[in-house]
């Protein structure tokens, strides 16, 4: 009976746990979870949850009859603290696992400010588990002053949720622009004007100097100006759990490194999720998303189980902000051109090129925009670019 322990209790463990389990129905499954609730979704924690339309119970994603029910040990409140490759056990902070094969699907944190600059003082949130959102959620009252500070997509859905909410928000970015670092200029424009027209002030081009805390936060910025507020979201991006893995000596660059079958360097030690760094096309990615957790975390529990099958991902994502659904399918990484196509009812998709070849949509309320694209991605084709760009051209004529 093969012994298999995976450690991270995220989404990525929980698929793979499952899927282990569908595939082998008579190993061993044991899932770690640092933290003490039960594996839990964690797209609507920045939504539905910080906003109270969705239960604590709802989050999971199986209830807790589930793993008694399959088999698998569910340790919570726990984590992982060192693996010995030589005796193939996983140290934990209160006991020893032996195991078979081990999974590494540890995720990632969030970017924090430094001390220095005050990134640890009260009323300083940071939003990646459901203990954040329990912490600052006390703080979306209307009339009260937020800053966001970032403005990637974490930063953009806590304004949305906190301008719905009624509350004064501020969001500043360093860069010049909003979601300089994934998106083209098209979309940042686009989401810039949603934002701006439903009262959020955006600053481009802005650094934070410090956060100063008194009664209130005062926020001092790089162009000499200051801010006074009642809390603040940091929101500059997430870095891979990978110390688990680098401390026990295998490769990590930005993440745990993985071959195309989601196995390290220890052929008995695997990887999945936010934490790994995997091959795609030429290149060496990381992906953050549900999607490639699961599909990532799902073929690698059939690699372990002894089937040699390649992963390749086909990246899609999503982001709910205000009454805009964006849905975005490929990586537009080395793109040189953007065809803009206007949808029904102000919707719109952006579609990135490199030469003639399609790499990536941002389909913004545009539904039928994302699906074709991400058909014609998936499948290697490229429309042109002229039919594209004609919103009266029918698009399904691009299949």
């Amino acid at each position: 009976m093969q012994k298999l322990v995976i450690a991270g209790g995220g989404q990525a463990g929980f698929a793979l746990a499952a899927k282990a389990r569908s595939l082998c129905p008579d190993s061993e499954i044991t899932l770690i979870c640092e933290e003490p609730d039960l594996p839990y979704q964690r797209p609507p924690l920045s939504k539905k949850y910080l906003r109270n339309e969705m239960a604590r119970e709802q989050l999971y994603l199986r209830p807790e009859g589930y793993y008694a029910d399959q088999g698998i040990t569910l340790i919570r409140g726990h984590s992982a603290r060192k693996i010995d490759r030589d005796a193939k056990r996983l140290l934990l902070d209160t006991q020893a696992l032996a195991y078979d094969q081990l999974a590494l699907t540890t995720g990632a944190r969030p970017r924090r400010l430094p001390p220095a600059v005050g990134g640890d003082l009260p009323g300083v949130y940071y939003l990646r588990n459901v203990q954040d959102v329990d912490r600052m959620a006390p703080e979306f009252q209307a009339g009260r002053r937020v800053l966001v500070i970032g403005g990637g997509y974490i930063g953009l859905e806590a304004a949305a949720v906190a301008a719905n909410s009624d509350l004064s928000v501020t969001l500043v970015e360093m860069a010049p622009r909003i979601l300089q670092r994934v998106a083209a200029p098209e979309t940042s424009d686009f989401f810039r004007t949603l934002h701006q027209t439903r009262g959020v002030d955006i600053r481009e081009g802005i650094g934070l100097d410090r956060l100063e805390r008194d009664k209130t936060i005062t926020a001092r910025f790089s162009d000499g100006t200051a801010q006074e507020v009642d809390f603040v979201i940091v929101g500059i991006g997430i870095e891979p759990n990978d110390a688990l893995a680098r401390d026990a000596g295998l490769p990590c660059d930005g993440g745990i490194v993985v071959d195309k079958y989601g196995r390290t360097s220890d052929r008995n030690i695997w990887a999945a999720g936010d934490c790994t760094r995997l091959p795609y096309r030429e290149n060496m990615i990381r992906l953050e998303s549900v999607q490639n957790a699961i599909d990532q975390a799902e073929a690698v529990a059939a690699n372990m189980l002894g089937q040699e099958t390649d992963y390749v991902p086909n990246p899609w994502f999503w982001s709910d902000q205000f009454d805009v659904k964006l849905q975005i399918a490929g990586l537009n990484t080395g793109y040189d051109r953007v065809v803009v196509r206007q949808a029904a009812r102000g919707g719109q998709s952006n579609w990135y090129f490199q030469g003639e070849r399609l790499l990536a949509v941002d389909a913004m309320n545009d539904p039928r925009g994302y699906m074709i694209g991400k058909r014609l991605i998936e499948a290697g084709r490229s429309p042109e670019q002229a039919q594209v760009s004609d919103p009266d051209a029918d698009l399904k004529a691009l299949l």
